[in-house]
């Protein structure tokens, strides 16, 4: 860590005192992490900081989301958690085929915290350090109209940009149909630009072997051209 981060992590600290909040508990890593999403400025990385702790404690207080309280979205068999990339990134992968516009709101923003915080603590065995990235793969092979939950994707972008700063290594969208171009324009309009850089849409068969070679092919299942099985979020084990 260089001199300049030293002295924004300490202003940062500072100003999250002045907000009556603390640091305690938390590392160099995850601060870091608050920073460089707010470009070093440390007032705004300790009010961002300050506004994750209080959603946590509120939408997580156990730390975690139980399987029991997702149960009706995992059951529709979505979301697939592949070990991790060649870089050591954990891979989800999303089938939007098989979602629809969940009628419970708070079920579906609880799924999206259940997800997230799974995917990342596959990422480690013990204790998590504190910038753990996470590679995720949007599938939009055979979707139709009925799967295009536009309100659904911008809250779980917006949740991955607000309450999981510099988590996202990349996200590839692989089979994107024509219809759905305008939809996903709309979409990148509540996504922040550092997010949408990390977006990598998937057209030719040169970028498909550059998203295998990347990702690695013991991690991408068979269908997308990998040497792998796909395996559930809820068949996967975790320690929180």
């Amino acid at each position: 860590m260089d001199r300049n981060q030293e002295i924004a992590l300490t202003q940062m600290r500072k100003s999250i005192e002045k907000l009556g909040s603390s640091t305690e508990s938390y590392g160099e890593k995850t601060l870091m992490r608050f920073l460089i999403a707010r470009s070093m400025n440390p007032e705004k990385a300790a009010k961002m900081f300050c506004q994750w702790k209080k959603w946590r404690a509120e939408m997580v207080p156990l730390g975690y989301i139980p399987d029991s309280e997702v149960a009706d979205e995992s059951a529709a068999e979505k979301v697939y958690l592949q070990g991790l990339s060649k870089n050591g990134y954990p891979v989800a992968i999303i089938k939007l085929n098989k979602h629809f516009a969940s009628k419970d709101q708070v079920q579906f923003k609880k799924f999206v915290v259940h997800a997230l915080d799974k995917t990342i603590a596959s990422s480690f065995n013990g204790s998590e350090i504190g910038n753990e990235k996470l590679i995720g793969i949007l599938d939009l092979q055979n979707i139709t109209y009925s799967n295009v939950d536009t309100r659904g994707l911008i809250t779980g972008f917006q949740f991955l940009q607000a309450y999981y700063p510099e988590r996202l290594a990349t996200c590839y969208i692989l089979h994107m149909p024509k219809f759905f171009v305008t939809v996903w324009q709309f979409i990148c309009r509540f996504i922040d630009k550092a997010t949408q850089q990390k977006m990598r849409i998937i057209m030719s068969e040169e970028q498909k072997q550059e998203f295998i070679r990347e990702v690695g092919e013991d991690v991408v299942p068979t269908e997308y051209g990998g040497r792998a099985e796909l395996v559930l979020l809820q068949d996967v084990v975790v320690n929180y």
